[in-house]
């Protein structure tokens, strides 16, 4: 049985990944893909309580290690139940974040050390990577405009703006050093434009 593709779909706040979350799935159908929809922090009931213990607001300050931690345990129970299974049967895995999440958000916007990352990465993942990494790219300023009309801010979508800065240039960091896995979509343009690139970039991995 040929082994599935792992698309991820990834971006700041306010990005549009909802949105195009929904074209992505519609592709597929359309294609009679079988494929899971899934996402990061969450995707199991495990990983989904570590979720909120992620964004949830609390008196207390949240260590940038153990955030990492956590989030790091939430991916190797997705991983175990959700993920590896599905590519192991021929499905395809959509999945909203994924490690390079980790990468933007607590390397870049926490200032952790991107070695400890790679090491968790290599212990939960193996040799897992995303086939293609969707990355939508925006200006912080407009992606928190826009997110800001969907409901109150959960903890990380409170940082002051320089954190999303940072989380942009350390997406965009490493989707220049390995463009061949990576589209970077500007999500500043009209959304047909946006869909048809991630269209495009779909039809490849046929």
């Amino acid at each position: 049985m040929q082994h599935g593709k792992f698309i991820t779909l990834e971006g700041g706040e306010g990005v549009g990944k909802s949105t195009n979350l929904r074209f992505i799935t519609d592709w597929m159908r359309s294609r009679d893909i079988e494929f899971i929809q899934t996402r990061e922090p969450g995707g199991t009931p495990l990983a989904e309580q570590l979720r909120t213990l992620l964004l949830e607001k609390r008196e207390e300050s949240v260590d940038p290690t153990a955030e990492l931690l956590m989030v790091f345990a939430a991916r190797a129970q997705h991983l175990a139940e959700v993920i590896r299974p599905a590519l192991a049967r021929g499905a395809w895995v959509i999945c909203d974040r994924f490690t390079d999440a980790t990468y933007a958000y607590q390397g870049g916007g926490r200032s952790l050390d991107l070695s400890l990352i790679a090491q968790l990465e290599e212990t939960v993942q193996g040799e897992l990577r995303p086939d293609r990494i969707l990355l939508l790219d925006l200006d912080p300023e407009t992606g928190l405009a826009r997110a800001a009309t969907t409901g109150a801010a959960d903890r990380f979508e409170s940082e002051k703006l320089d954190f999303f800065h940072k989380v942009r240039n350390a997406y965009l960091a490493r989707a220049a050093a390995a463009p061949a896995r990576y589209a970077v979509v500007d999500a500043a343009r009209p959304l047909n434009e946006v869909q048809q690139q991630l269209a495009a970039e779909l039809e490849s991995l046929l």
